[in-house]
C-alpha cells in the first residue's frame, strides 16, 4: 500500500485530502501539521510521496526541502499554496521538488499528480539499477552450448511468477541470473532488491527481510520496510539463503504460503506480492537432512531450479569474457582499450577458474591490464600462478583443488547440476579448440583452417557457424 504524508498547518485541510486520498485512490495517509513535524514523520515513516504546503509559520515548506536535500532523502515532494504564488512554487521545484498544485485544484489531479512523482521515481531508481547491470562486464557473456542452455532456461521459467532456485559455484553469475529473470519476467518495471543472506547480523535477519516499527528493539529509532516491502511486486534475490537461520527461515516460510509480512513489532500483516528468486552454492538437500535447513522451505523455493555453469564448463565464451571485460576497464579508467596478444587466450583456457569463475577471472584480466605498460597484454602479463597451473594441467592449484576432484564449496554445490553428456562435453571442446586456434592465427580463416587440418576455409566456416562463433 502506498503511504501518503499530507504536511499543512491547517488541520481542517489536512484532514479533508487525507479524506478524499484515502477514497479516491486507497492510499494510506498520515499527516504532520508543521514542518518540524513533517520531517519527523519522514524520519520514522516509510512514505511514498510527501503534499507539502509551501506557507507554514515556523520551519515552512522551503525549509523542509532544504532539509530533504541535505538528507539526500529520494522521497518525492509536491508542493501546494493557497496564496497564488507560483514564482515560490517555481523555486520549489528548483529546489527538489517533482511538481506545485494549487490548494483550489480538483482533488483527482492531486491524485495524478501523486502517481506521476512515484512513477517518476521508480523509473529514476530501474534506469539506476539497469545501468549497474550494463556496467557489470561479465552479465551473461557468451554462446557457448552450456551459456545458451541457461539462457533457454531463464527463458522459459521467467514468465512464472512461482519462487526460483538457483544454484552454481560462487563467482558464477547467479544474481545476474536473478536478475535477467525479473528483466524478461511479467513485472520487471517494479524493483528488484538483492539481499545476501549470509551478510546479514542474526539478530537483525527478520528485520532486514520483513520491516519493524519504531521501538520494536534497541535501536529501532524508525519504522522501517523489510526487503519484501521494498520489492512490491518485482523481485527479491535471497542470495545465499542456505545461510538463512533457523528463525528466518520459519518466517520466510509463512510468507511465501501467505503472501503477506508483519514488521517486526507489529501484528498488522502487509501484503508481500514479490516474486522470491532464491540462490545458493551450497548442497541445500544435505542440509535438509543435516537438520540445518528446513525440507518445506526447500521445496517451497525449489519450484524451479536454474543451474549457472562453472566457466570451466564454458571456456569457449571466454574470449568473449576478456573482451568484456577489457572494455568495461577502459572506459572505467577513461584510458584507451588494452588488447590481448596472441598466445593469451589459450593459457586462460587451459586453467579452469575453479576458486572463483567469472570473478576470478575479472580480477586477473584487471591484473594483466595493470601490468601491461603499453596498449598489448601478452603471456608475460598473466599471473604466474596461472600460468604455471595451466602448464602443468593442475588447472586449479592455487586453490588447493584438482581438475578431476573438486572439493570445499564445489563439492557441495547442489542440487548440483547431472554430469554433462558426451555430446555436450564433446560440443564445448570442439568450440574451445575452433576459438583457440582462431586467436592463435589473428582470426585469418584460411591459416587457422590448415593450423588445423581442415580441408579448406568452407570447413572451418561451417563449423564455426555451427558453434555461432564469430569475432564479435
Amino acid at each position: 500500500m502506498t503511504t501518503i504524508l499530507v504536511a499543512d498547518d491547517n488541520a481542517a485541510l489536512a484532514d479533508q485530502y487525507a479524506y478524499d486520498l484515502r477514497r479516491l485512490a486507497g492510499h494510506e495517509v498520515l499527516i504532520a501539521h508543521s514542518g518540524d513535524e513533517a520531517l519527523a514523520s519522514l524520519a520514522s515513516e516509510p512514505v511514498d510521496c510527501l503534499i507539502l504546503d509551501l506557507e507554514m509559520p515556523g520551519t515552512d515548506g522551503m525549509a523542509v526541502l532544504r532539509a530533504l536535500r541535505e538528507r539526500a532523502s529520494d522521497v518525492p515532494v509536491i508542493v501546494y499554496t493557497g496564496t497564488g504564488d507560483f514564482d515560490r512554487c517555481a523555486q520549489a521545484i528548483r529546489w527538489g521538488a517533482h511538481a506545485f498544485v494549487d490548494k483550489a485544484d480538483p482533488m483527482e489531479r492531486i491524485v495524478r499528480e501523486i502517481e506521476l512523482a512515484i512513477e517518476r521515481r521508480r523509473i529514476l531508481d530501474e534506469v539506476a539499477r539497469l545501468r549497474r547491470y550494463a556496467d557489470d562486464e561479465s552479465a551473461l557473456v557468451g554462446d557457448s552450448p552450456a551459456m545458451r542452455a541457461l539462457k533457454d532456461a531463464i527463458a522459459r521459467v521467467a514468465p512464472i511468477p512461482s519462487p526460483v532456485l538457483i544454484v552454481g559455484e560462487s563467482g558464477s553469475g547467479k544474481e545476474l541470473v536473478a536478475r535477467d529473470l525479473h528483466r524478461l519476467g511479467g513485472h520487471a518495471r517494479e524493483p528488484f532488491v538483492a539481499v545476501n543472506s549470509g551478510a546479514l547480523p542474526e539478530h537483525l535477519v527478520e528485520s532486514e527481510l520483513f520491516g519493524h516499527e519504531r521501538g520494536a528493539f534497541t535501536g529501532a529509532a524508525t519504522t522501517r520496510k523489510g526487503a519484501f516491502e521494498s520489492a512490491g511486486r518485482g523481485t527479491l534475490f535471497l542470495d545465499e539463503i542456505g545461510e538463512l537461520p533457523a528463525p528466518a527461515q520459519a518466517t520466510l516460510l509463512r510468507v511465501l504460503e501467505e503472501r503477506q509480512v508483519v514488521r517486526v513489532g507489529s501484528s498488522r500483516p502487509v501484503p508481500a506480492p514479490a516474486r522470491v528468486v532464491a540462490a545458493t552454492h551450497r548442497a541445500l538437500a544435505e542440509d535438509v537432512q543435516a537438520g540445518r535447513f528446513r525440507r518445506d522451505l526447500f521445496y517451497r523455493l525449489n519450484v524451479h531450479l536454474v543451474h549457472v555453469p562453472p566457466l570451466r564448463d564454458r571456456l569457449s565464451d571466454l574470449p568473449a569474457l576478456v573482451d568484456r571485460m577489457l572494455a568495461a576497464l577502459s572506459e572505467r579508467w577513461g584510458t584507451k582499450p588494452k588488447r590481448i596478444a596472441a598466445g593469451v587466450l589459450p593459457i586462460l583456457m587451459a586453467y579452469d577458474w575453479r576458486q572463483n569463475n567469472v570473478r576470478e577471472l575479472r580480477n586477473v584480466i584487471e591484473r594483466m591490464a595493470i601490468a601491461a605498460d603499453g596498449d598489448v597484454i601478452g603471456p608475460e602479463h598473466i599471473p604466474a600462478e596461472i600460468r604455471e597451473a595451466a602448464a602443468t594441467g593442475d588447472a586449479a592449484s592455487p586453490g588447493g583443488r584438482s581438475r578431476d576432484g573438486a572439493t570445499g564449496d564445489d563439492a557441495s554445490l547442489v542440487g548440483a547440476p547431472a554430469p554433462r553428456t558426451f555430446l555436450e562435453r564433446k560440443a564445448e571442446a570442439e568450440r574451445a579448440i575452433i576459438v583457440a586456434a582462431l586467436d592463435r592465427n589473428d582470426w585469418a580463416i584460411t591459416r587457422t583452417a590448415h593450423d588445423l587440418g581442415l580441408a579448406d576455409h568452407a570447413s572451418l566456416l561451417k563449423i564455426m557457424r555451427r558453434h555461432r562463433i564469430s569475432r564479435d
